[in-house]
This record gives structure tokens, C-alpha cells and sequence, in this order.
């Protein structure tokens, strides 16, 4: 068979579903403020907050094989940029979660300078050795409320919309849009060429650099690509919640360690695993969280189940039993009619 007559497809009758499927859940979600009350709407934003940072950790993990401890560093830094840009600058908060992208990426560049001098499990503790020393740096600025943090003035909020009904709607289409806009990029990442390198990587790192493949400018791109996510992503969560310190910013348990939860047993190396995951997060969290110090036993329970009886995910037994794909992503060769 000569090369005229084969091409690559890449979509599958499950992925065209899944699309399709998709597409009308975006579209139902985008119409929420039309039939859901209030309270559904914060408890929806927050559950696409944690889809675009699972999906960002899981890119940086699963893809590019960067585990890291510390991602709560650009989750506070994206907050604190916010609050510094609306108080002490006037920028309105919608621009600021596009500078807190934008300064994330140009600070992830020399973070990643050093932090690739570490491998392995020392890369993953001295990504959190960064995170302590950001939030450190946070409870020296004392304009921004020190140890004990700040709140947004009544001026900035009011400035994002005349009406409260209408700043939670938008707030809550800010969300669901930086999920989709996450999601949809990383999914057009994995379909170009870039997208070949990180799979490769992600299946074979050594075989991977011995075909040619400049592992490390692209785990570097990787690096800086989701430092700027996870920071605009910090920022709304805490235009959100309307005030910020030093310690809820830079939680490691709510920000990593909750966002590692998700992604483990969604399916790590998966687009598909942080969607699954993050559905399964909640409804635990809903179902259980009155039982208090029971409800992160309970977490870690299913953890430990899902590692034994299926470590690749959820999304993963189902992939590899079924075959089932919710994005086109494989890549076949086919013969051309």
C-alpha cells in the first residue's frame, strides 16, 4: 500500500458520540442559569474549577511526567495577583485572571530552570519546597493583609456586574468557559505533533528521546503552558470566594492534593480520567463530607480500591475494556476510498 493511499483518522463511532454527547452537555450547562437555582451554580462552578486544574495536573503528570506536590504555588499565585491587580491597580478582575496567566507563565520560566535540575521524587518535593516559599513571600505583604490575608472591596465586586444575581452567573460562565477552554486545548495539544512527542513520552520516555524527540523543551512548554492555567484558574476560585490568605491560597491539601485524588482515580494519562474523577470527587464529598475526619478515610479507601483493582483509572479499565474514547484522539491508518 503506497502512502497516497492511507490516511490518518482519527476519529472513532465512540469518540464521534462522546463529541457529540459533549457538546450538548456544554450547551445544557451554559443555559444553568435558566433552570438551576443558586446554589447549583456556585457547587457547578467549582466543580469545573477542579475539572481545569485536575486536567492541567494531569497533563503536567500523566503527558509530560512531571509529578508534582506544588501546583497550589501558581493556585495562590493567580489568587494574589488578582487581589494586587483589582485593590492596588484598578485592573478589573476579569482582566486580572488573564494577568495572573500571563505573569504565571513568565514566572514559571525560571522556576522550571531550577526545578529541572531535580528528578524523580526530588522534583516533586521541591515543587512543594516552591510552594512554601510563595506562600511565605504572601504573608510578608502586608498591603495585601500579611498572615491574615484581605478581602476584595465592595467596589471591585460591584464593578464585575450591577446585580448579584447577574455577577454569579457571570462568574459561574467564567468557570464553565475556563474548563471547556482547558479541556479543548489540551485535547487540540494531544491531536498536533506536540501531541505525538507527549504521548510518546508518556508511554516511553527513553524511547521516546532515543526517536528524536526534545523531551525536554517540551516538558518545559508543558511546564510554563500549566503554570499559566492552573494561575487563571486560582484567580477565579478566589474572585469566588471574595477573599484570600496566605494559607487557604496555598493549601496543599485542598489545591494538589484533592486535584491528585481526581486525576489517580479518573485515569491518569487520560483526557478523559480528570472528567471522571472530578464527577466521583464530588459525589463523595457531597454524599460523605458530614461524617468529618471519616469522610478523608473514605477518600482514601476508594483510592486504595481503585489502585488495586483498576491502576489505570477508571476511565482506563473502561478504555482498555471496552475501547471507548469521549475525544478523537487515536490515531489510525486507513485506506482511502
Amino acid at each position: 500500500m503506497s502512502d497516497a493511499a492511507i490516511r490518518v483518522e482519527h476519529a472513532t463511532r465512540a469518540s464521534r458520540i462522546g463529541m457529540t454527547f459533549l457538546a450538548l452537555l456544554v450547551v445544557a450547562l451554559a443555559a444553568a442559569p435558566l433552570w438551576a437555582d443558586r446554589a447549583s451554580l456556585r457547587l457547578m462552578g467549582e466543580i469545573f474549577t477542579f475539572v481545569a486544574l485536575a486536567s492541567l495536573w494531569n497533563l503536567l503528570a500523566g503527558y509530560a511526567g512531571l509529578v508534582s506536590v506544588g501546583q497550589q504555588a501558581y493556585v495562590g499565585f493567580g489568587g494574589y495577583v488578582l487581589f494586587a491587580a483589582a485593590i492596588l491597580f484598578g485592573v478589573p478582575p476579569i482582566a486580572a485572571i488573564i494577568v495572573a496567566g500571563a505573569l504565571a507563565a513568565l514566572l514559571a520560566v525560571p522556576v522550571a530552570a531550577l526545578m529541572f535540575r531535580l528528578r524523580g521524587h526530588y522534583f516533586a518535593i521541591g515543587t512543594w519546597v516552591v510552594a512554601e516559599i510563595f506562600r511565605l513571600v504572601a504573608a510578608q505583604i502586608g498591603v495585601l493583609g500579611g498572615g491574615s490575608g484581605v478581602s476584595l472591596p465592595a467596589g471591585v465586586i460591584t464593578g464585575i456586574a450591577a446585580t448579584r444575581a447577574m455577577r454569579e452567573y457571570i462568574i459561574y460562565w467564567l468557570a464553565l468557559g475556563l474548563a471547556v477552554l482547558v479541556v479543548g486545548g489540551i485535547v487540540l495539544l494531544l491531536r498536533s505533533r506536540y501531541g505525538l512527542a507527549l504521548t510518546a513520552i508518556r508511554d516511553n520516555e527513553t524511547a521516546a528521546r532515543s526517536n528524536g524527540i526534545s523531551v525536554m523543551r517540551i516538558k518545559y512548554l508543558v511546564y510554563v503552558a500549566t503554570a499559566a492555567g492552573t494561575a487563571m484558574t486560582g484567580a477565579l476560585i478566589f474572585l469566588t470566594k471574595l477573599r484570600i490568605s496566605p494559607d487557604t491560597a496555598f493549601s496543599v491539601n485542598d489545591w494538589t492534593a484533592f486535584v491528585i485524588f481526581i486525576t489517580v482515580i479518573g485515569g491518569i494519562g487520560r483526557v478523559e480520567g480528570p472528567l471522571i474523577g472530578t464527577i466521583v470527587f464530588f459525589l463523595l464529598r457531597e454524599t460523605l463530607a458530614d461524617l468529618g475526619s471519616l469522610y478523608l478515610l473514605m477518600l482514601g479507601a476508594v483510592a486504595i480500591v481503585v489502585m488495586l483493582f483498576a491502576p489505570k483509572g477508571l476511565w482506563g479499565f473502561v478504555a482498555d475494556k471496552f475501547g471507548w474514547q469521549a475525544f478523537p484522539l487515536e490515531r489510525r491508518l486507513v485506506r482511502k476510498p
